[in-house]
């Protein structure tokens, strides 16, 4: 079956990809059926079940944490500091800006003073 899709009306083209569409998802839904079946057949024959696929997690995932940065011009937009910088911080910064002029003053951690490493002196001296 072959359509020109040039000469088509546009309402005809969405039936047509709606119709398309219910169809994928149909076969999807049968092969997965398919699938699950023939997996249930050698599960039964080896009486071994298959390795069911743990998603992994960081040790930190889920942890909220307190803000770090602040848009000045929207106060509702913060970052953490964590993840992609957001977009409004892109742009200060492309526009000049450092990024720790939008800190949050309360914040500990965005105004403590870097440690100096030491180094340790040669032994024997």
């Amino acid at each position: 079956m072959r359509f020109n899709l040039k000469s088509m009306s546009f309402d005809d083209l969405i039936e047509l990809r709606h119709g398309v569409e219910e169809m994928i998802s149909q076969k999807a839904t049968s092969a997965k059926r398919e699938l699950q079946a023939r997996l249930e057949e050698l599960e039964n024959l080896t009486g071994v079940s298959a390795p069911v696929a743990k998603k992994r997690r960081g040790v930190l995932a889920g942890t909220k944490v307190a803000p770090k940065y602040r848009n000045p011009k929207n106060r509702t937009q913060t970052w953490s500091g964590r993840g992609r910088t957001p977009l409004w911080l892109q742009a200060m910064v492309k526009q000049g800006h450092k990024i720790e002029e939008f800190a949050i003053r309360g914040n500990a951690a965005a105004h403590a003073k870097p440690t100096a490493k030491r180094s340790r002196g040669k032994k024997g001296k």
